[in-house]
């Protein structure tokens, strides 16, 4: 089991990065593009590109941000609760969360799957758009473990009190 948490958290490290490479990558050629237009040279596609790296920059870097709680979260009232409470809470959201995001993986793959049948493409570039899809799918099956790991370990908590 603590293998599988591990390997979770690797991968989390490692998309993190890559969505980072994403932004860079979009301020870069959006830079690129802007003073191209200028020059009268402007780069083809650009737009599309930098559509798909703001679409895996958001879902590579979920699983980071849910695990050093960067979503924002209303706490006024359960801060002011036992800390039971707040785990029996947490638990609770984690739950509903990861039934969420799991029933959206699975979606997503199933849609994936009918971009590709249909040899659906992007329209400057004819970029096989289910590629974006399946990765963005396997972004949200790294961020449904992050969830299920965070359910896990305030289980474990609940029942040490």
């Amino acid at each position: 089991m603590q293998a599988l948490l591990i390997t979770i958290q690797w991968i989390s490290d490692k998309l993190k990065y890559i969505g980072a490479a994403c932004l860079a990558g979009m301020t870069f050629l959006t830079c690129a593009d802007v003073l191209g237009r200028y020059l009268g040279h402007p780069i083809f596609g650009s737009v599309e590109i930098v559509g798909f790296m703001s679409i895996l920059s958001v879902g590579l870097a979920l699983p980071y941000t849910h695990q050093e709680k960067g979503h924002i979260g209303v706490e006024i009232i359960t801060q002011m609760l036992s800390k039971r409470t707040q785990l029996i809470i947490d638990v609770i959201t984690g739950i509903v969360a990861l039934v969420i995001f799991s029933l959206v993986t699975w979606r997503m793959l199933i849609y994936a799957q009918t971009m590709k049948d249909s040899g659906e493409v992007s329209m400057n570039l004819e970029f096989p758009e289910y590629i974006i899809i399946y990765a963005l799918s396997f972004c949200f099956l790294i961020f449904s473990a992050t969830l299920a790991r965070e359910v896990f370990q305030n289980c474990l908590k609940l029942k040490k009190d």
